[in-house]
């Protein structure tokens, strides 16, 4: 199954929680149950590395609709792009192998917002990302967290963010879109 149809799937699937009463808190954990198929293995027959971060995004979907952050950004035309992601694996996903991918908004810099995902079988985690991510306003610039928390309020309670994730985002940033990057290898 494409990844696109299991989108809808998960889409289809938050909205039917939230009218469920099932709506989560911001700081919340939030849990997606998944099959490994075998549209998602590589010839070494476990998942696709790539495949990981494309399957966290549906973590965040239902993450986004559940807290009710998606409406909100629907309702003032936002919408988040990912700015910058690191993934760790330890375990590989099998053919067929049910998991879940747990996400949380872990906090936030200046700039952008903070998501952690897992990929956890039986309570022990498979892989794990951080991801950076970034507002944007669809008639152009960006939206500032100040904005997002006027509009959406400031969650109580989130985590620290730990040291080596503000250092990893600074480390791995690129020049802004009106700055000049070129490709030039060392």
């Amino acid at each position: 199954m494409n990844v696109i149809w299991r989108t809808l799937l998960v889409i289809l699937g938050a909205r039917r929680r939230v009218r469920q009463g099932k709506s989560l808190d911001p700081t919340a954990v939030g849990s997606i149950t998944l099959t490994t198929l075998p549209t998602d293995i590589d010839i070494l027959r476990h998942m696709n590395n790539g495949r990981y971060l494309s399957l966290f995004d549906l973590g965040r979907w239902d993450l986004l609709i559940r807290t009710g952050l998606f409406d909100a950004m629907k309702q003032r035309g936002w919408y988040a792009v990912v700015s910058s992601e690191t993934v760790t694996f330890r375990k590989s996903l099998q053919l067929w192998q049910r998991f879940e991918v747990q996400s949380r908004f872990i906090g936030h810099d200046d700039k952008a917002l903070f998501l952690e995902h897992r990929a956890v079988v039986d309570g022990e985690i498979y892989a794990r990302v951080i991801v950076r991510a970034r507002m944007l306003r669809r008639t152009g610039g960006t939206v500032s967290n100040e904005e997002l928390f006027a509009a959406v309020g400031r969650p109580d309670g989130l985590p620290v963010i730990e040291e080596w994730v503000h250092e990893w985002a600074s480390a791995s940033a690129l020049p802004p879109v009106r700055q000049s990057a070129p490709s030039i290898w060392n």
